[in-house]
């Protein structure tokens, strides 16, 4: 008997949940392994946070909330846009759902057709591709390599475009690579969408407040204020302020894309949960120390990954702009050999070795399309990252390469 429905074939499980998954498992059969494949701070949520929900809980804000989101909440998520990024919603044109995926899925889910293409910087957020499949349509993965700085080109963004582009998605700064795009790049992109008026833009800015040296944020649509009316900004409240587990995310884009959104959602799974929304409302809110506290962290992790990454002969990696990820390049382990003989013929080779010998659980850049890489989270602490940075230089020791 078929259980799945056809359109899940093309669909593949995320691949750092995949990751973290078979580290767990490989915990529980008793094999010593460090799990860097998926992306969560190692941080407690701030406890003023941790206050409000339970305040929330005390007051009996425990029943259905509106599916697009508290107005609390929603009226939080305005402010924010208004302080932080100089964007200007009204609350009718805020969705808040469990996770920035939801708001991903309920966007493309409200606006795909059967083959309508969407348009992705490779390399991209795996559920990038997935959500899209899902739903019908074609994912277009537009190659950005490490010499542009993982970012996309005007060139490549015009060459790509067809009658079928429905949406482009951009994410600012990048999983995987950390990515960061200035005005001037933003603006450049700008420039060519203005020439294609019937394609959207998703935004996805959950990594807005990790940036390094020194770097300011800037909105795709406060770089390119025209474009308010066909743009989603999508960002959420797990990344920066350490609450994956809290599950919300948030959109802000027109009326009319919204109202379609929060119609996807009600049939999915109505609003999210009121205690978490109060939550975040706090976080967006409150006071700001911890945000900076964490981001301060991660620069300082970033730097001792850069760092140590220099020191191994076949591996390679820039200073990642933002986010919390090291996109490491290994083209210089390709053709290598193990000790027990195996050849190393592509990244997801390298990682499964990594895996077996370093216990170092990391992610194939043929994940995300652009290979050889392989993906790190340095959302863990400094000595556990020191202790992986050692294993994987002396699994690389051990290779045999071709002079």
């Amino acid at each position: 008997m078929k259980f799945a429905a056809s359109r899940l074939e093309p669909v593949k499980p995320s691949a750092s949940a995949w990751v973290s998954q078979a580290a767990k498992e490989a915990k529980a059969r008793g094999e010593d392994v460090i799990d860097l494949g998926l992306g969560e701070p190692d941080f407690d949520t701030p406890p003023h946070i941790i206050a409000a929900a339970h305040q929330a809980a005390l007051r009996g804000q425990t029943r259905y909330p509106p599916t697009n989101g508290t107005l609390e909440m929603r009226q939080a998520v305005v402010d924010k846009l208004v302080r932080e990024n100089s964007l200007s919603y009204a609350v009718n044109e805020v969705i808040v759902s469990n996770g920035a995926k939801q708001v991903l899925f309920n966007a493309m889910m409200a606006t795909l057709e059967q083959d309508d293409e969407v348009l992705m910087c490779a390399p991209y957020f795996g559920q990038y591709k997935d959500i899209v499949l899902i739903l019908g349509g074609q994912a277009v993965a537009l190659k950005c390599p490490a010499e542009n700085g993982f970012r996309l080109s005007p060139e490549q963004l015009e060459a790509a475009i067809t009658s079928k582009t429905r949406w482009i998605m951009l994410n600012l700064p990048s999983n995987p690579a950390g990515a960061v795009y200035t005005d001037d790049d933003l603006q450049a992109l700008g420039a060519v969408l203005e020439r294609h008026p019937d394609v959207l833009i998703l935004s996805d800015e959950i990594y807005e407040h990790i940036l390094f040296d020194g770097r300011t944020f800037r909105s795709f649509a406060a770089a390119n204020p025209s474009f308010k009316d066909r743009t989603l900004t999508v960002n959420g409240v797990s990344k920066a302020y350490a609450m994956t587990g809290w599950r919300i995310g948030y959109g802000a884009g027109p009326k009319p894309l919204i109202a379609a959104m929060t119609k996807v959602q009600s049939q999915i799974c109505s609003g999210a949960c009121a205690i978490a929304q109060a939550a975040a409302a706090a976080a967006l809110n409150g006071p700001q120390d911890a945000v900076r506290a964490f981001t301060k962290e991660f620069e300082a992790r970033r730097d001792l990954v850069v760092d140590r990454v220099a020191q191994i002969d076949g591996l390679t990696l820039d200073p990642p702009g933002g986010a919390f990820y090291g996109l490491i390049g290994c083209a210089g382990l390709i053709g290598a050999e193990t000790e027990a003989g195996e050849t190393l013929e592509d990244d997801a080779a390298i990682t499964g070795y990594i895996l077996r010998d370093a216990g170092i659980a990391a992610v194939p850049g043929s994940a995300y399309e652009l290979s050889p890489f392989f993906r790190i989270s340095t959302a863990a602490s400094t000595g556990v990252l020191n202790h992986a940075m050692d294993r994987i230089a002396a699994s690389v020791a051990k290779l045999k390469r071709k002079t």
